[in-house]
């Protein structure tokens, strides 16, 4: 049984992708809590990136949130996990910039991650991606799904 305490944290996997990249793209995440299970994904048909996608797919999971809430957030993506925890701070404080002077790629995604964050509390985790973490492949699976569903529709 489940105590109280982790029954208010939301466990959330994500991936994104591209083939080929850049080209058309996918995300996807998987959200729990307690009992409850939600699985989202998204695509674009035209040309992304996976580092668009990987951040997309943390954005669309937060935003799905109804309310404030701890939540574990899982990434096979440094580029995300780092960018979000260590690096977004000196790229704000320098005007969106990296230190090499050069502007910050994707910084409208980086932006708005950062505004779903702040509504929550988020503790980020760097998860091997392919090693069969349940939920790791699943929310590739979806990024997969979200890209075809995206390249069907357009």
């Amino acid at each position: 049984m489940t105590s109280p305490a982790t029954e208010e944290i939301v466990t959330i996997h994500t991936d994104g992708g591209c083939t080929p990249n850049p080209g058309p793209g996918g995300w996807g995440a998987v959200l729990r809590q307690g009992e409850h299970l939600l699985e989202l994904c998204g695509g674009e048909s035209g040309e992304t990136t996976n580092n668009r996608m990987e951040l997309t797919a943390p954005i669309m999971a937060l935003e799905a949130l109804k309310r404030p809430v701890t939540v574990h957030l899982y990434t096979d993506s440094t580029y995300v996990r780092n960018g979000i925890t260590k690096w977004v701070h000196s790229w704000k404080r320098n005007g969106w910039k990296t230190s090499a002077k050069a502007p910050v790629k994707n910084v409208d995604l980086w932006q708005r991650l950062e505004e779903a964050c702040a509504k929550h509390q988020v503790e980020w985790f760097w998860v091997k991606g392919h090693a069969g973490v349940e939920d790791n492949e699943l929310a590739d699976q979806l990024a997969t799904r979200g890209m075809q569903e995206a390249m069907t529709a357009s």
